[in-house]
């Protein structure tokens, strides 16, 4: 008889430990530990600056504006915490327009206009040492950790862009006036820099949302078929929305 109330206190104990376990598990805001990988995946628009010569050229000749390169753009971020503050993140990017157009001035001999699609790809592959601006989080005891709810956050880094300008379809001589069809392209790597800010929102200890702003600069030389032209202007302005995962 005296073994009962023994036997009912350790069953009481072990259910309540259990319990509890599951509660940090589930997402309460309890972690045992503080997250050391991270994965972001994230969508929003990219402005190129489009500032360089090839570019006026195109824009003065063709029905293009500046605005016309702009492009959604979406990417993914791998994170590894360093210090409780920093992280070094390795990620890439992807925007490209594609934009129909045709010659401003001239039209072929049926007054049908001259047209041509002109397509601007970028693809940078970074790294990036990242700043939080509070803390991420506080232990408790040493046991678990309670993440915070808001993280301000701001980086740079640095890397290598991929780019591609492409125009295809009609064109016109500007010495003899005849029209031809052909496709021009230059395309190639270039360093590039970045820097960053944004915030993260905890929905839950493993999962929340993640908005950044990011500016970038790079130049790349741009092939024969563009020859005659400066180095080609890669840099601008991004805004993305995205959910990350830390483990």
């Amino acid at each position: 008889m005296r073994s009962r109330p023994l036997f009912a206190l350790t069953f009481a104990a072990t259910i309540a430990v259990a319990g509890s376990a599951q509660a940090q598990s589930s997402g309460n805001g309890f972690l045992f530990r503080e997250p050391k990988v991270g994965i972001s995946l994230m969508g929003g628009l990219a402005s190129p600056q489009a500032s360089s010569d090839v570019f006026s050229f195109i824009t003065n000749e063709l029905t293009v504006s500046k605005g016309d390169f702009r492009s959604a753009t979406v990417g993914a971020d791998v994170s590894v915490t360093l210090t409780p503050r920093f992280d070094l993140v390795v990620g890439t990017r992807y925007s490209g327009s594609n934009k129909l157009s045709e010659f401003r001035k001239f039209t072929d001999q049926d007054n049908f206009p001259i047209q041509q699609t002109t397509s601007f790809a970028r693809v940078p592959v970074t790294a990036s040492l990242k700043t939080y601006l509070a803390p991420r989080g506080r232990a408790i005891g040493s046991f678990a950790w309670v993440p915070a709810r808001y993280m301000p956050f701001i980086g740079v880094g640095g890397g290598a862009m991929w780019y591609r300008l492409k125009q295809d379809g009609d064109f016109i001589d500007p010495d003899t006036k005849s029209i031809f069809g052909d496709t021009y392209q230059s395309s190639g790597w270039a360093p590039t820099a970045h820097a960053f800010a944004g915030l993260d929102l905890a929905i839950t200890p493993h999962f929340g949302l993640t908005t950044e702003g990011r500016y970038t600069w790079a130049k790349a030389s741009l092939n024969t078929d563009f020859s005659g032209f400066d180095r080609i202007d890669l840099s601008g302005l991004s805004a993305t929305v995205g959910f990350y995962a830390r483990f």
